[in-house]
């Protein structure tokens, strides 16, 4: 028989599965309770979510939110990394907290609705900020609009130089 707290779990993690850019998944064997309240502390400051959960639970949820290949992921205790916001971020924060707290290591996640392994997400990790690249982004997309200011610029320059030269010309001839 299925209890309705289990269905109202599965249904919290799959609908936070699906709200989610990103996910990473942990082993936390071995944090204290001060080190996690740490983590989530982070997490919380990057639009981020930490949550111990069941794995059988999980697996159920991320089969309903379309998630085949987690289960691979989803041995021993599990802990998951919900990325709102920023996925690079969320990853780089549980990195770097791997690099303090060598007990934590990092199982696998998800990016943008596909499965990933723990290699992709510490690649994941050594991303710019999400503001940094889109700076980037906006830099080269102006970079060809203000080229063409420039030049546009120069030509309007050079016109008026000439029409001053015509102008002085003509004085002189005047005079």
């Amino acid at each position: 028989m299925v209890r309705p707290e289990k269905v109202a779990a599965v249904d919290e993690l799959k609908e936070k599965l699906e709200k989610a850019q990103g996910v990473v998944l942990v082993d936390y064997r071995g944090l204290n309770v001060g080190a996690l309240t740490n983590l989530r502390r982070r997490l919380d400051e990057s639009e981020g979510e930490f949550k111990v959960v069941k794995n059988t639970l999980t697996i159920i949820a991320s089969k309903e939110a379309d998630l085949e290949g987690l289960e691979e992921y989803l041995q021993g205790p599990t802990a998951i990394a919900f990325a709102y916001e920023d996925p690079a971020e969320v990853a780089r924060i549980i990195n770097d907290f791997t690099r303090e707290f060598r007990e934590l290591s990092i199982k696998g996640g998800t990016l943008l609705g596909k499965v990933i392994g723990p290699d992709d997400v510490r690649s994941l990790a050594l991303l710019p900020p999400r503001d940094i690249m889109l700076g980037h982004v906006a830099a080269a997309v102006a970079a060809p609009m203000s080229g063409f200011a420039r030049a546009l610029s120069a030509i309007i320059t050079n016109v008026a130089y000439a029409v001053d030269a015509v102008r002085r010309q003509k004085e002189e001839a005047a005079a």
